[in-house]
C-alpha cells in the first residue's frame, strides 16, 4: 500500500529500523566513525560497502533525512549540504568543466546569479534566457552545452518557467536539467513530473519550514543517463551508472569542500519535514486570499503571484502545481509611496530577509537580496526599485490582512 506524503514521513524512520525504539532518528554527533574490520573499513573508504566514515562525508541523522528526501521526491537517491546555495554549487562544480557551456534562465535568486559569475570566472560559459519560454532555451543551445538550469517559481517576480518543455528538450539533448524546486517543494511539484534530472533544495526554507536550520539537499531522479556524460571521472564509475551522477556530487562537492549538513540541523529538518504538507496548503491558501486582496487595493500598483488570472504563466502554473500556488508574490506600491515608509508602518509582519517560514516576511528587494546585482541587472529581471516581496506563512488569515490594511491605510492621499 503506498501512503500519503504526510503519512510516509511521518514513518519513514521507523522503516529502516530506530535505534532503542525511538520515534525518531536520533542525533549522532560523532565526527569519527569506526567498522567492525580494518578491511570493512577500506571497503566503505573505497566505495564498496555502507557506511560511515567521517562526518564531513555524512553523518547517520544526515543520512535519515535524505531517505526522507528521497521519499518526498519519488527520487533514486539524495544528498544533503549545510545550505542550498552549497547544494547548488556543488552541482555545479562537481559537473562542470572549464570549456563547458550552461543555460540559465534569467530569473534568478541573487545569490545564484553570483555563483554563475563566479562560474564564468573560472571558464564555464553561461548563458541567461527567458526559461518562460522553452524555445529560448533551445536557442541557447551549443555543442559544448552540458546543463539547464531553472527555478520552479522565480524570485521575487514569481515567473514560472516553461518546466514541462524545457525537460522534454534536455531529454531529448541528452542535458542535465536542473530544477531548483525550493519554491514549489514536492508538495506542489515532484522533479520527475517535468523530467529533471537533479532537483535542489534549500531545506533552510519550506521544507524545513521553520526558520531554525540551515540545509539543503540534491536529489536525483534516476531519469538522466549517466553512463553517457562525459565529465564523470573514472574513480567513480562504479556499479550502477545510474549512481555515478550521485557518487561525484558527495566525493567532489561534498567531501572535497566540506559543506556538510550538521546532525542538529538535519534532525531540525526532519522533523519539520513531517508537517509540509499541511503547512503548505495553509500558507498557499492564505498568500492566495492575500494576492487577491492585495490587488484590490488602490496603493497597489501591480501583483506578481502565479494564483492570480493577471499572473502572464498563470494557466502553466494551474496545470502544474498540485494544491497551491507557493507562499511567494511580491508587489509594487502605487507611485509616490516609499517602500520603507510602507514596510515600517507593518506591526505583524516581519521586516526580514529569508522565505517559507512559518511567519509572514517582507523585505525591499532592490535594496536588499538583489542589491548587488546592479540596477541594469535588475532592470533585466523586472524587478522595480520599489518592490516589495512577501513570503507569506501559516497565521490566521484576517490578522494578515488586518496588517496590511492598517499599514496602506497611511498612504490614502
Amino acid at each position: 500500500m503506498k501512503h500519503g506524503i504526510t503519512t510516509r514521513i511521518l514513518h519513514s524512520d521507523r522503516l529502516g529500523g530506530v535505534e532503542h525504539g525511538a520515534v525518531h532518528k536520533p542525533m549522532h554527533t560523532s565526527a569519527a566513525y569506526s567498522q567492525a574490520s580494518s578491511r570493512d573499513l577500506a571497503a566503505v573508504f573505497q566505495g564498496e560497502k555502507s557506511g560511515f566514515v567521517y562526518a564531513r562525508q555524512g553523518n547517520p541523522t544526515g543520512s535519515a533525512l535524505e531517505a526522507k528526501l528521497s521519499l518526498l521526491e519519488d527520487a533514486r537517491a539524495t544528498t544533503c549540504f549545510s545550505t542550498g546555495m552549497a547544494a547548488l554549487s556543488a552541482v555545479l562544480v562537481s559537473l562542470l568543466r572549464a570549456g563547458d557551456h550552461m543555460v540559465s534562465s534569467q530569473f534568478l535568486f541573487g545569490n545564484t546569479n553570483s555563483l554563475l559569475q563566479t562560474l564564468q570566472n573560472i571558464g564555464i560559459e553561461v548563458s541567461f534566457v527567458d526559461a518562460t519560454d522553452a524555445a529560448q532555451v533551445e536557442q541557447a543551445l551549443r555543442p559544448n552545452t552540458r546543463l539547464v538550469l531553472v527555478e520552479t517559481i522565480a524570485n521575487p517576480r514569481t515567473q514560472v518557467a516553461d518546466l514541462a518543455a524545457i525537460g522534454a528538450l534536455c531529454a531529448g539533448r541528452g542535458l542535465i536539467y536542473l530544477v531548483d524546486s525550493t519554491l514549489t517543494t514536492p508538495v506542489l511539484l515532484k522533479g520527475r513530473d517535468v523530467q529533471a534530472s537533479l532537483v535542489v533544495h534549500a531545506l533552510t526554507k519550506g521544507i524545513g519550514g521553520h526558520g531554525n536550520a540551515m540545509g539543503g539537499a540534491v536529489c536525483d531522479t534516476g531519469l538522466f543517463d549517466w553512463s553517457g556524460y562525459a565529465n564523470i571521472l573514472p574513480a567513480y564509475k562504479k556499479g550502477a551508472p545510474a549512481a555515478w551522477g550521485t557518487l561525484q556530487i558527495r566525493k567532489k562537492g561534498l567531501r572535497d569542500f566540506g559543506a556538510t549538513l550538521r546532525a542538529e540541523d538535519a534532525h531540525r529538518i526532519a522533523v519539520g519535514a513531517e508537517t509540509l504538507a499541511l503547512r503548505m496548503a495553509r500558507a498557499c491558501d492564505n498568500a492566495l486570499r492575500l494576492a487577491r486582496w492585495l490587488e484590490q487595493q488602490p496603493q497597489i500598483e501591480r501583483v506578481y503571484y502565479p494564483g492570480l488570472p493577471s499572473h502572464p504563466q498563470h494557466a502553466r502554473a494551474a496545470a502544474l502545481f498540485k494544491g497551491g500556488f507557493g507562499t511567494l508574490l511580491s508587489f509594487e506600491l502605487r507611485e509616490g509611496i516609499d517602500c520603507f515608509d510602507f514596510l515600517d508602518a507593518l506591526q505583524l509582519v516581519i521586516v526580514s530577509s529569508h522565505l517559507s517560514d512559518t511567519r509572514t516576511l517582507a523585505i525591499p528587494v532592490a535594496h536588499t537580496i538583489f542589491w548587488e546585482m546592479g540596477l541594469e541587472r535588475r532592470r533585466s529581471m523586472g524587478i522595480a526599485e520599489g518592490l516589495v516581496r512577501l513570503s507569506v506563512g501559516i497565521e490566521d488569515y484576517d490578522d494578515l490582512q488586518a496588517d496590511m490594511t492598517q499599514a496602506l491605510a497611511r498612504f490614502t492621499g
